[in-house]
């Protein structure tokens, strides 16, 4: 393809156009010289909670939670993620004065993606004991929710995942990644991978959906995975924290999954067909916790609505009770 070769700066500036002209984020600018980078950004998730009825004093109780649960020194980095990802999947618990009721602040309007604020800045410098600079940080509300790190065609993409791993490490900015749900490392020839933190190089995964040759690999899949529904759908329904390890959805696990809720809502049974290592347990879980809080509990085992599941070594079977 003709543009294939071309420096790293030009594949960036192409790929912030693509956030900016097609996903339909704003661009905030170069925050290479900035200071106070943060993975919360206070006065963009001030503005957003604002915006949605939050008074200042739930506001700024929200915000001391969330940066307690990012920057706990006395947990790991998978510990601290996992805190945080479940203040931003259930909300933030506040009482602003003693004796009050306890009230819920939702930093991100699962229900309707397009009303939250996403954004993107490149060349952030983030001061550690090391100093490092994503290529691009992802924004929801303010909060760092994905890194991208680009290289030109030249280089590997394990460069860029390379990279962000050294990241991820507490002397450099683990600090700073602790809200971050989505690490993606791209370049022009290669296309796009993606993983979690702590994701070890080998297992970073790659999307592939409808093969367009027309333009860039790494353009069509950020096209895909950026998406503000779609990014909004993984974190909220394909995002497990298993024993240690975070893990997101590969391709066909998603799509797996996405078919089998349509059975469901019908109230019909159905099989999804895996060959050996595809990731059966995950879909199963991941099937079932979406189960779980979108349909009625039925009020007996009996009951028509209610549904049992099987795992076999070359199936996940979903079928009437």
């Amino acid at each position: 393809m003709a543009g294939v070769g071309q420096p790293e700066r030009a594949t960036q500036d192409r790929v912030i156009a693509l956030f900016r002209d097609e996903l339909g984020y704003r661009y905030l600018g170069n925050w290479e010289y900035r200071d106070g980078n943060s993975n919360i950004e206070e006065t963009l998730l001030t503005d957003y909670l604002s915006r949605c009825g939050y008074s200042p004093a739930q506001i700024a109780r929200a915000l001391d939670i969330l940066h307690s649960e990012a920057d706990n020194h006395a947990r790991s980095l998978y510990d601290n993620n996992k805190a945080f990802y479940s203040r931003l999947r259930y909300g933030v618990q506040v009482r602003t004065e003693a004796g009050r009721n306890t009230e819920t602040v939702h930093v991100i309007n699962w229900a309707e993606p397009e009303k939250n604020d996403f954004a993107i800045a490149e060349e952030v410098t983030v001061y550690g004991n090391h100093e490092k600079r994503p290529d691009i940080v992802l924004y929801v509300n303010g909060i760092a929710i994905g890194v991208l790190e680009l290289k030109n065609s030249r280089g590997s993409i394990g460069d860029g995942i390379r990279q962000s791993l050294v990241n991820q490490r507490a002397e450099f900015i683990g600090a700073f990644v602790s809200t971050v749900q989505f690490i993606f490392a791209g370049n022009d020839s290669e296309g796009l991978q993606y993983g979690a933190i702590g994701t070890p190089e080998k297992y970073f995964l790659k999307w592939k959906e409808e093969e367009d040759n027309s333009r860039f690999k790494l353009d069509k899949y950020l096209l895909k995975l950026c998406n503000k529904s779609r990014l909004i759908e993984l974190m909220y329904d394909f995002v497990l924290f298993d024993g240690g390890v975070k893990k997101l959805p590969r391709v066909h696990q998603y799509f797996g999954i996405k078919a089998a809720q349509e059975f469901v809502r019908r109230k019909e049974g159905g099989i999804i067909w895996h060959t050996q290592g595809s990731g059966k347990s995950i879909v199963m879980v991941l099937l079932a916790k979406w189960i779980l809080e979108n349909t009625p509990m039925p009020a007996s085992p009996s009951s028509p609505t209610a549904m049992s599941w099987t795992s076999r070594s070359s199936a996940c079977c979903v079928t009437p009770g």
